[in-house]
């Protein structure tokens, strides 16, 4: 039987230097907080999801966040932390990176993420006008070079057509792009999308059963919403490999993660991990277990204990 699972991508904050993609929440959001501080999570908030994406038997789908949250050196000691906890290297999805800035992130990860959103380069001029897709090419080339993986992610809804595909499809040859998300449009208040219909499943489905026809070993992640959870079966029938943007720690154990596993048996899925059962273990024993300072272990335990409360009253 094949197997599917879900995959978390780890978000480290909710400024972004850019903070003008048409679709994204973060454009609807102030410059500058009332504080004055960057919008950022604290290191034991994001070790503690870390270390519950691995215990529970999820994916670390990439490490994520707007451009800018943080300077290199401070990403670059805030990777290495989350490293620690993950005990592997992980995808990283912060903007196009430069060579330098690559090599000097290489001991940490397996590949970059170029958010690319749209392939049809009219859309894209409008809805990315800050952040245009050539820098994404050029980091590609070059952790290539490196020997480092390449994926992109596209938002589907926001003005493409399947006539598109073919474009998509050069990108992935000439990039050797082996992972792909597939997120649909999610309309937020206050952008021109707001009012906007997601993407139906049959039209997801569409795109990723042309990019399974062409790319047979291709990794492709399905975004869903809680939403549209109904749609899992379809599109891991289509040919997705696994879940994402599903929020697991909020919906945890609720109806909406109870059903993903149904529909992952549906398409006779076998599902890896856990979306509804949360382990039996001892979380502050895996916390010690960490190789990291005394006062930020005691910190992510606190933290760790926050998100588990939470999630038991799921």
């Amino acid at each position: 039987m094949k197997t599917t699972n879900f995959e978390r991508a780890v978000f480290f904050s909710w400024h972004c230097n850019i903070r003008d993609c048409t679709y994204c929440y973060m454009s609807t959001q102030p410059k500058t907080s009332k504080t004055g501080k960057i919008a950022r999570r604290s290191t034991e908030s994001i070790l503690a999801e870390v270390l519950i994406t691995k215990k529970l038997g999820w994916d670390f789908g990439f490490f994520s966040g707007g451009v800018g949250a943080f300077s290199h050196t401070e990403f670059k000691e805030l990777l290495e932390k989350v490293c620690i906890v993950w005990g592997e290297k992980i995808w990283i999805n912060i903007g196009a990176l430069s060579k330098e800035q690559i090599i000097d992130y290489k001991p940490f990860i397996k590949g970059v993420v170029g958010s690319i959103e749209t392939v049809n380069e009219k859309i894209h001029d409008k809805v990315c006008p800050s952040k245009p897709a050539a820098p994404y090419y050029k980091m590609f080339e070059e952790a290539k070079k490196l020997g480092l993986k390449r994926a992109i992610t596209i938002i589907l809804g926001l003005g493409e057509t399947i006539e598109d595909f073919e474009k998509l499809k050069d990108i992935i040859k000439k990039y050797g792009v082996t992972k792909i998300h597939f997120y649909g449009l999610n309309p937020q208040k206050g952008t021109i999308y707001e009012n906007s219909k997601p993407p139906s499943a049959k039209y997801q489905a569409e795109w990723i059963k042309k990019t399974r026809e062409e790319f047979s070993k291709i990794d492709i992640q399905m975004g869903i919403w809680e939403d549209r959870v109904d749609r899992v079966a379809l599109l891991l029938e289509a040919g997705a490999n696994s879940i994402s943007k599903f929020p697991a720690l909020k919906a945890f154990g609720k109806k909406s993660a109870i059903e993903i596993e149904k529909q992952a048996k549906k398409a006779n899925r076998k599902f890896i991990g856990t979306l509804t059962k949360l382990p039996n273990i001892d979380w502050n024993v895996e916390v010690d277990k960490l190789d990291i300072d005394k006062e930020l272990k005691e910190k992510v335990k606190a933290k760790l204990n926050q998100y588990l409360k939470n999630m038991k009253k799921s």
